[in-house]
């Protein structure tokens, strides 16, 4: 019968520890990659069932919709939007801007930041703009037809 002695114990200990640390360097790109919030800059995008153009569409959208990387493959992202749907993308039809979606069925867009300032337009859920700027809970936006107001962050995803 073998003894195990305290220097076996760190041993295994150690061994354990490095091959955690190894998983988690192996496994981080991917959980990094996951969390990537881009937007479309195309005016509109297909969004099909799979990896390629050979898949089948399942809806299209309109430049500046938000969307958050699950995966990548080859020029493809797999992503989920702000309603939990998900689809793949071709990468070039997505750039790094901030942008936003309304979450409500009805949102101001005001004038200026502040609940008594003048509508200058109504939008309807699901309707993708272009941050322009942030002020105490107030964003600055833009649709893609260059309409430009304020909305309120609780409005949007």
């Amino acid at each position: 019968m073998r003894v195990l002695k305290l220097s076996d114990i760190y041993r295994n200990r150690l061994k354990s520890l490095l091959c955690s640390l190894i998983a988690i360097v192996v496994l981080l790109p991917n959980i990094a990659a996951s969390s990537e919030r881009l937007a479309v800059i195309a005016a509109k995008a297909n969004i099909r069932s799979g990896p390629g153009t050979n898949y089948e569409v399942l809806w299209e959208v309109e430049k500046y919709h938000p969307v958050i990387i699950l995966e990548t493959k080859e020029k493809w992202c797999r992503f989920r939007d702000f309603e939990g749907d998900e689809g793949w993308i071709h990468r070039p039809m997505l750039g790094e801007i901030d942008t936003v979606i309304t979450v409500k069925d009805k949102c101001n867009v005001r004038s200026e930041p502040g609940e008594g300032k003048p509508i200058l337009f109504t939008t309807e859920k699901g309707i993708p703009l272009k941050v322009l700027e942030k002020n105490d809970g107030w964003l600055h936006v833009q649709h893609s037809d260059g309409d430009k107001g304020w909305v309120h962050q609780s409005l949007v995803w």
